[in-house]
């Protein structure tokens, strides 16, 4: 492995993963937002450490949701996880039990996409852990710093937390929604808008949270292979 391209990939790795546990923020005010203590909202990003399914649960919650519907929309949320840890695990190839579940815990959106970006196995090994160590580390700590502050405000300043959930999450989409040089995009908007307009068609009629899990399904439903796909 040469030097250029391994101080080139722990650049990137390291610029990308302080930029995304920089939104450890939002989830901490979001956390102390929807009623939850400190070391609830530590313990999330420590042993859920997956965002979309963190906010989707403190979302819920904060919107008056039940616990078992704000679980099963962060479990939701988190099944794609399952199929990156598929395409990742011969490219890592963990030897030990620990380095196994420590792999499975990294395995996220960025953490996926650095590994697999790499242009040789080394690389993506690196890129993958350096990725996830950054992000890991950088995430826990702006979440204590987002729910200490958050629990330190009052009146109206704590009331436009109620914002902080959507404002996140849709800063974290949009990149994904709005990338160019591929069709994929034009796609994955197509199925969010589709998503989208089941919960808002849901909202009015079911419990909150349930339309959350029915976007879901809705939208994992729209990216199944076609048939003719399929048998190609």
């Amino acid at each position: 492995m040469s030097s250029p391209g391994r101080s080139s990939t722990l650049r990137d790795a390291v610029g990308l993963g302080a930029a995304v546990g920089f939104y450890g923020i939002a989830f901490g005010a979001a956390a102390d937002a929807a009623g939850l203590d400190v070391w609830q909202a530590m313990t999330l990003s420590a042993l859920m450490f997956s965002g979309a399914s963190q906010f989707a649960l403190v979302g819920v919650l904060g919107a008056g949701g039940s616990a078992p519907a704000a679980i099963g929309s962060a479990l939701l949320l988190g099944t794609r996880n399952t199929v990156y840890g598929v395409r990742l695990a011969p490219l890592l190839a963990p030897r030990s039990a620990l380095g196994r579940a420590g792999a499975a815990h990294w395995v996220i959106d960025e953490t996926t996409a650095m590994a697999v970006a790499a242009p040789d196995r080394e690389l993506g090994r690196l890129a993958f852990w350096a990725t996830g160590a950054t992000i890991y580390l950088g995430w826990n700590a702006m979440t204590l710093v987002g729910a200490l502050g958050a629990s330190g405000l009052g009146g109206p300043a704590a009331a436009a937390l109620n914002a902080v959930v959507p404002a996140a999450f849709l800063a974290l989409l949009w990149p994904r929604l709005t990338a160019r040089g591929s069709a994929e995009p034009a796609a994955q908007r197509r199925v969010a808008l589709g998503g989208a307009v089941v919960a808002l068609a849901l909202t009015p009629f079911v419990p909150v949270g349930v339309q959350v899990i029915a976007a879901v399904v809705a939208v994992a439903l729209a990216g199944r292979p076609r048939t003719a796909e399929r048998a190609a």
